[in-house]
């Protein structure tokens, strides 16, 4: 009897040989399936990603095509990547989120100066973006331990500094209505307000007298529509109405000079000249008010001159007592 072609030859009465596969050929055992998608999912939690979309990634980085299914040899690689890419996902959840809570805590107070000194200073950066995932949880560690110096506004006294841009545009704006209601020239308007302020031709008028400024602005283009003002229409006018110390000096100020009172009809350049001591009083400069000393009783003009005169001589006692008889003189020649 002849063997099989092909076959090898046995001794007699032993079983035949058992088929064998190549090693790793195997399809992928259920534990390594199980171990491979609890990875994927949770991988598709951290990216949001489509689990079809992680299954396709691990074969292209194995080298095979989509159709072809993934081998019992296979796993060991598969398993390293997922768990390379979940590392990554991991670490880039944790950034977002401390990234977030930074974002939140920089909106307050002056919290995103001291951040950004923080890091210039201690990590040479100038910008979060350019920080490491663990340079990020310090700073915001540090922050949420009140362990960064927050520097106090560095801003110069408003008597220091001149007007912002954005104030110089707001009064610049205000002197082109008030130019258009009255006719007046817009740079006279400014060398008005130049004048008050008390600054000298090419400097820049001090921010402390913005607000003055624009009620002073304001006033005028509100009274210029008005064809008999008086001393209360321009309390009205003002945005800031004058206060009762503010009201009695006006009024002292309005019967000394014109002899009005608060319902007298003013003419423009009494109106204007009210709100230039508005103004003056409330820039708290010297001469906002006339003080007693310097004003002049509007009842007795003629003896002005001669109590100014009086004034002069009382330094000269010789001088005095020929002065103090002329004064007689003259009062007994009016009375």
């Amino acid at each position: 009897m002849q063997p099989i072609q092909g076959a090898p030859a046995r001794p007699p009465g032993q079983d035949p040989a058992p088929t064998t596969s190549v090693a790793g050929e195997q399809p992928l055992s259920t534990i390594q399936r199980t171990v491979l998608e609890r990875l994927i999912t949770r991988l598709v939690a951290l990216t949001q990603q489509q689990s079809a979309e992680v299954w396709a990634g691990i074969k292209h980085d194995l080298g095979l095509k989509n159709d072809a299914p993934l081998q019992s040899r296979h796993f060991p690689a598969a398993e390293q990547h997922l768990n390379l890419r979940l590392e990554t996902a991991t670490q880039n959840h944790t950034t977002r989120q401390v990234v977030s809570q930074l974002t939140e805590l920089l909106s307050q107070g002056n919290n995103r100066q001291a951040v950004s000194d923080f890091i210039r200073h201690e990590f040479g950066q100038t910008a979060l973006s350019q920080l490491t995932p663990q340079q990020l949880k310090t700073v915001l560690t540090l922050l949420q331990n009140n362990q960064i110096s927050v520097p106090q506004p560095q801003q110069r006294p408003a008597t220091d500094r001149p007007l912002l841009p954005a104030e110089h545009n707001s009064l610049n704006q205000a002197v082109t209505k008030l130019a258009a209601a009255t006719g007046e020239s817009g740079k006279l308007i400014w060398q008005s307000m130049m004048e008050l302020s008390g600054v000298k031709s090419g400097e820049l008028i001090p921010a402390k007298h913005f607000a003055p400024l624009m009620t002073w602005l304001q006033a005028r283009q509100t009274l210029s529509l008005q064809t008999a003002p008086t001393l209360q229409t321009v309390q009205v006018a003002l945005k800031q109405p004058l206060d009762d110390a503010e009201w009695q000096t006006m009024n002292d100020y309005a019967r000394q000079n014109w002899q009005a009172t608060p319902q007298t009809v003013l003419t423009t350049a009494q109106v204007q000249d009210i709100l230039n001591q508005v103004f003056l009083r409330r820039a708290e400069r010297s001469q906002s008010i006339p003080e007693a000393r310097n004003i002049q009783p509007i009842y007795n003009p003629l003896f002005a001159p001669v109590i100014e005169s009086v004034k002069n001589l009382s330094a000269r006692p010789g001088l005095l007592f020929i002065a103090l008889l002329v004064a007689f003189a003259v009062l007994w020649i009016v009375i």
